[in-house]
């Protein structure tokens, strides 16, 4: 059973991008290893999917292999991407360009590796235009600057001939986004798309990311480990641990009823009621190393629910509540108003 949502919700946000089973597998040096494992989900039209997790936990992978930007040391070796009903798992190369930027956009953490730096901002936002819709250099100028003006690029005309090293980071994260959307993709991926950004320009980024989602109606995938980030943009949410899904559910009753430890744990961690000299709670220990994962559940030797049944075999994504799941045979037991300890105890 995989962390897809009930399909028979209003037609108000179709499914954009169904996840079922995804497995993804890595060739190492000491062998090959499953970095993501039975992954599902599912992105809605009009709405923000957030793939929540601990850095290597899959998230990235994840999304990698639904742009089909896999390393040639990783591929797919199972499950199934539909993106409005096209399966991306086996696509070839030539396919996956056709759907690039035209129907999936994608935005990269960092934005001055993502760019070009020997080519101005506007030759590279244009690039899509000449490529997928034919438009000579001089039209498709036009369309980059009309999109560095809807990104809120102060000046767009004498700035489109400038250099990605001649803008300011989140100047530069606003031309990635405009790239992403220049063609109206049905599905947007956002890469940790405020890493190293202050704060007033995080907010502005994602004040930016959710108005063209509104106005595309497109589905957006955001890869995220901050959990405010999580509560403020997202209406769905994906929890990762180890390569597997943990959790998902709509935000708001995650995040309110958490049914799995390691989002319970997630969720305890963030020092919203501290006290000055007082403990700051933590998940113990660190997850686990692809090559050395368990055999029961994944996340058994950091869990204080833990017991025998979990380290026998693992549990299964089930619905505990309409639109809600969670891998945890015993999720019954967590009760939001108890902390993890007490829970334990």
């Amino acid at each position: 059973m995989t962390a897809t949502t009930d399909t028979t919700r209003s037609d108000a946000h179709p499914v954009v991008l169904r996840v079922d089973g995804l497995n993804v597998d890595i060739r190492t040096p000491l062998g090959t290893v499953r970095a993501v494992s039975q992954a599902g989900f599912e992105a809605r039209a009009g709405q923000t999917l957030a793939l929540l997790g601990e850095s290597g936990c899959g998230k990235s992978m994840t999304a990698k292999a639904i742009a089909g930007l896999l390393d040639p040391v990783a591929h797919v070796a199972g499950g199934s991407m539909e993106l409005e009903g096209k399966e991306l798992a086996g696509m070839g190369a030539k396919q996956r360009r056709k759907i690039a930027g035209a129907e999936l956009g994608i935005v990269f953490q960092d934005a001055l590796t993502a760019l070009n730096p020997v080519y101005p901002v506007g030759v590279q936002i244009g690039e899509a235009f000449r490529i997928h819709r034919g438009l000579s250099a001089a039209d498709a100028r036009k369309e980059a600057i009309a999109l560095m003006d809807r990104v809120g690029i102060p000046h767009p005309e004498s700035r489109v001939d400038a250099f990605p090293h001649q803008f300011s980071g989140g100047m530069r994260q606003r031309i990635l986004i405009a790239m992403a959307v220049a063609l109206g993709p049905r599905l947007l991926i956002a890469d940790e798309p405020t890493t190293a950004l202050d704060v007033t320009v995080q907010a502005q980024i994602m004040d930016l990311l959710r108005r063209l989602r509104e106005e595309e109606d497109m589905a957006v995938v955001l890869i995220t480990h901050d959990l405010a980030v999580v509560a403020e943009e997202a209406d769905t949410v994906c929890v990762m641990y180890a390569g597997t899904v943990a959790e998902s559910g709509p935000v708001a009753e995650v995040f309110a009823n958490p049914r799995h430890p390691y989002t319970k744990g997630l969720l305890e961690s963030v020092p919203a009621q501290a006290e000055r000299g007082a403990m700051l709670a933590s998940i113990p220990g660190s997850p686990p190393e692809l090559k050395n994962i368990p055999s029961g559940c994944v996340y058994q030797d950091r869990c204080p629910l833990a017991q025998e049944l979990c380290r026998a075999e693992r549990p299964a994504l089930r619905e505990t509540a309409p639109g809600r799941y969670a891998a945890c045979h015993f999720s019954d037991l967590l009760d939001p108003e108890t902390s993890l300890q007490e829970t334990q105890s």
